[in-house]
């Protein structure tokens, strides 16, 4: 796989919610540390997504933000 964004991280999907519209899919990327996508449902299917299976989080963007309370 070659891309341009340079945050890629490799995980395991534990938990797909599906949709009529969009997916919800969570990824644990190290123990006790997930990250959830929401995506078209179409692209879920495409992807053949399926809980147990091996995917990657591919993070681009152009800012990131932090705030406090």
């Amino acid at each position: 796989m070659k891309i341009s964004a340079r945050n890629v991280l490799s995980g395991k999907v534990i938990a797909i919610v599906r949709g009529p519209v969009t997916t919800e899919v969570t990824l644990e990327i190290a123990p006790g540390v997930q990250i959830v996508s929401t995506i078209t449902s179409s692209s879920a299917e495409s992807l053949k997504l399926s809980e147990g299976a091996n995917a990657y989080a591919v993070i681009k963007a152009s800012s990131v933000m932090v705030g406090t309370d």
